[in-house]
């Protein structure tokens, strides 16, 4: 055996061990806890929606166990079983330029992907979502979406792949760096057209009417020092009832949108608080740090693909007979999450002290107490847990729990 093949698999039965290991610890412990109210909540939130939130939790965690297992099994199946040579074989047998070939290598391990994903995806919506009283999704509907979000990776991921793949085989040793060029344009690019070209095509996004939360939030945003291009609600109810808001957009085109099941259910005080909370993490520069941090992952990660493409030892060690930089490249995008996995608590950990920092920009811009009331409702109206497993929670919350979230506003 390769011994980067025992390597993988030696680290896949680790990742695969860690990740059950937690998910074991959340369901007992939000069980153990599924009877007794937080102290901070006892006058906040009644039993039954506690308890609710306990039986939503346990059964994601128990879905996502199984999902573990079916993306591990799957991910043996298309390195080490053979998948990725035997799509590559069907490929190089077509009558295509050899960067065609590639590229329909990626499209079509892409497509398959989403395919073999579905199952879970379904039960996922018209299951557990509908189960706890979420979904308001059509079994119409989603199919609509699957078909748009098909359409758009062929006409967006076609031309990315091809010129991904050409400067790869004509850009001599620096290929990585002008991929990386290209990847950041594309993901500006993306930022840039998501809201007016790409969002529109899910959901339908109107102004905001309510004319005094208007007032309020523009006074806010010019407390902030923050400009948007307007503020829009969309119609997220056709899909879930859980509730959101966020800004979408780049530079001056950036706009602030509220699902409308969060109107629906928060005050103006509470939505304006919520929205300071957003706005804490531009204040904050969070955005633009994580822009450059995932930019950063994204050139070492390039830079370690570019030694990677010579070695021999990694296509064998992953099942690959016949080297090429589209194989290469697949190879590397399935196995570089099992070994970065471990990195997980760290970015968790940065992530949540973000929203804290975001915590107290809108407590000083808004009212703690409205912030207060309106995360009381979120948790409640999303389901979430008020008693995680504390490593669970550490080891993958980007947000803090509920209960020190909250404490830390009351101070």
């Amino acid at each position: 055996m390769n011994e980067f093949t025992l390597l993988f698999v030696l680290v896949l039965i680790l990742m695969m061990a860690v990740k059950f290991w937690l998910a074991q610890r959340q369901i007992s412990h939000v069980n153990a806890h599924r009877d007794t109210l937080p102290p901070a909540f006892a006058s906040r939130i009644s039993l039954q929606d506690h308890q609710l939130a306990a039986d939503y939790t346990v059964a994601r965690t128990r879905l996502g166990r199984w999902e573990l297992f079916y993306g591990s099994v799957l991910l043996l199946l298309w390195t080490l079983g053979g998948g990725l040579a035997w799509l590559n074989r069907l490929w190089l047998d077509m009558p295509l330029p050899s960067l065609w070939q590639a590229t329909g290598l990626l499209l079509s391990f892409a497509l398959l992907a989403g395919l073999l994903d579905l199952p879970f995806s379904w039960y996922r919506t018209f299951q557990l979502e509908q189960r706890f009283g979420f979904n308001r999704n059509t079994p119409t509907l989603f199919i609509i979406d699957l078909l748009k979000g098909t359409l758009l990776l062929l006409l967006l991921g076609a031309p990315l792949a091809a010129l991904v793949l050409w400067l790869m085989d004509s850009a001599g040793s620096w290929w990585w760096f002008y991929v990386w060029l290209v990847w950041q344009g594309f993901g500006l690019l993306l930022m840039w057209a998501y809201p007016a070209f790409i969002a529109p095509l899910f959901n339908k996004f109107s102004p905001l009417e309510n004319t005094s939360l208007s007032t309020r939030i523009e006074q806010l945003l010019q407390r902030s020092g923050f400009t948007a291009a307007g503020l829009y609600v969309m119609d997220g109810s056709r899909r879930s009832a859980h509730g959101n808001a966020y800004f979408t957009g780049l530079g001056r085109h950036k706009r602030v949108v509220f699902f409308d099941t969060l109107l629906e259910r928060l005050g103006d005080d509470e939505i304006e608080a919520v929205l300071a909370h957003e706005l804490g993490h531009f204040h904050h520069r969070h955005i633009r740090q994580r822009l450059i941090l995932n930019a950063l992952f994204s050139l070492l990660g390039l830079a370690l693909l570019g030694q990677l493409t010579d070695a021999s030892w990694f296509y064998q060690g992953l099942g690959v007979t016949q080297p090429s930089m589209a194989m290469a490249l697949l190879l590397f995008l399935l196995v570089m999450p099992v070994f970065s996995f471990f990195l997980q608590p760290l970015l968790a950990q940065r992530m949540r002290k973000h929203e804290f920092e975001a915590d107290e920009f809108a407590a000083r811009q808004s009212s703690a107490s409205d912030l207060i009331n309106a995360l009381v409702k979120l948790y409640q109206d999303n389901a979430s847990t008020l008693t995680p497993d504390p490593l669970h929670s550490a080891f993958y919350d980007s947000h803090p729990p509920a209960s020190a979230r909250i404490a830390q506003l009351q101070q």
